[in-house]
């Protein structure tokens, strides 16, 4: 599996796979033919149906500027991913080049035909090799982070963390609607100080989680700077969970890092073994790998062993199958934002869950078991309820 650094990335909402995956393949272009003046991108599949919506034609005009490019928006989809790009490079009249790139999840990109060679930092690839391997050397999932990342991850995940601090303050502050055709209103701030003239303990806590979920979700409709958790489009819940633990809990920084940590393995075990994209397994990869690393984090921060914090996980994950992608308009607004929140809430409930059913059985359910179900429902869901907007409520809505 992949270092930590690969899953958590701060970038451009509203979408790793629509803005920040064709940011970088606009970015490899551009190193890769420095002679090239003019461009013609394709964007294919998910990305040229959800594409306006999910500001990809913004994001590819950006990054090639001031250098001109002509944006085509193609229905059908490319052989191997859902989100596909054809740049035809040229040079004054002359086309010198064609490069066919995917976006596959995450930030990520892939050349056609190209057979990755992920640098591999962590020799296990599954839950049950990795807990296998903390017990016999009695140490904690933690350790097993720091044994194989490299010497300066914990800086880097101090750095994810104060990223994410960031975009739940600056989704608080703001009011007004959110761009695109949908204007909706931002709620965050206004949830915020609902939150805080609460009187009810539980209901002030879990509105505060709300609020913060909702700051980050709708920075990231917006195009805000997010970081992804694992993806954009999921990225309100991880840190509207640690920006609770830090603000209501008061958890130091110091220990939010090694949550983070934790809760990052077991999006790696997703992201390694099934997908994380929406428009690969539908929003069962997005959502739902969110809740199972916020479950496992908030499982560790309550102090649950190993089989514990995984058993949390994986109802994260269980009770997130078959969650379709829809988006209304092609906006990362409409369910997105409700589900980012809803997500954040199960997780908390996730592993106050774990911690109570442990003390009367064991789960039968291992957290390998769920990531391999969520990879074969993703692949027997239609094409029509994973990112493209041609079912489910995107369909009903009729914007």
């Amino acid at each position: 599996m992949e270092s930590l650094k690969e899953l958590y990335k701060i970038g451009v909402g509203p979408s790793s796979s629509h803005t920040m995956g064709p940011q970088r393949a606009v970015q490899k272009i551009l190193k890769m033919y420095p002679e090239a003046n003019r461009f013609h991108v394709e964007l294919h599949g998910s990305l040229a149906l959800t594409g306006k919506g999910h500001l990809t034609d913004w994001i590819i005009e950006k990054t090639f500027d001031p250098l001109p490019v002509k944006i085509s928006f193609k229905a059908d989809a490319l052989k191997e991913h859902p989100n596909g790009m054809i740049f035809h490079i040229f040079k004054d009249d002359e086309e010198i080049a064609c490069e066919t790139i995917y976006s596959i999840g995450g930030g990520s990109i892939r050349f056609e035909g190209e057979n990755i060679e992920h640098q591999s930092v962590y020799p296990h690839h599954t839950m049950k090799e990795i807990l296998e391997y903390v017990d016999q050397k009695g140490i904690s999932l933690y350790d097993y982070v720091l044994e194989f990342e490299d010497e300066d991850i914990e800086g880097y995940l101090y750095k994810i963390v104060n990223a994410m601090f960031k975009s739940v303050q600056n989704g608080l502050k703001k009011e007004g609607t959110i761009q695109g055709k949908l204007q909706l209103k931002r709620v965050a701030k206004s949830m915020y100080q609902q939150a805080m003239n609460t009187r009810g303990e539980a209901d002030r806590e879990r509105l505060f989680i709300m609020s913060y979920s909702y700051a980050v979700a709708e920075e990231n409709a917006d195009g805000g700077m997010v970081v992804t958790a694992p993806t954009c489009g999921a990225s309100g819940v991880v840190p509207a969970l640690l920006y609770y633990c830090h603000e209501q809990k008061r958890i130091h920084k110091r220990d939010l890092i090694k949550s983070l940590a934790v809760g990052g393995l077991f999006g790696n075990i997703i992201k390694h073994n099934a997908t994380i994209s929406g428009a690969d397994g539908g929003c069962q990869a997005e959502i739902g790998s969110a809740c199972a690393m916020g479950a496992a984090m908030m499982a560790w921060n309550n102090e649950l062993n190993n089989s514990l914090i995984e058993y949390a996980a994986e109802m994260g994950l269980e009770h997130n199958l078959g969650l379709t992608c829809d988006p209304v308009g092609g906006y990362v607004q409409i369910p997105c934002i409700e589900r980012n929140n809803f997500a954040a809430l199960r997780s908390f409930a996730a592993a106050l869950l774990a911690k109570q059913l442990g003390y009367v059985r064991q789960n039968k359910v291992s957290f390998d078991t769920i990531v391999k179900v969520m990879r074969d429902t993703g692949k027997d869901l239609s094409s029509e309820y994973k990112e493209t907007s041609l079912g489910g409520l995107a369909k009903e809505f009729g914007l």
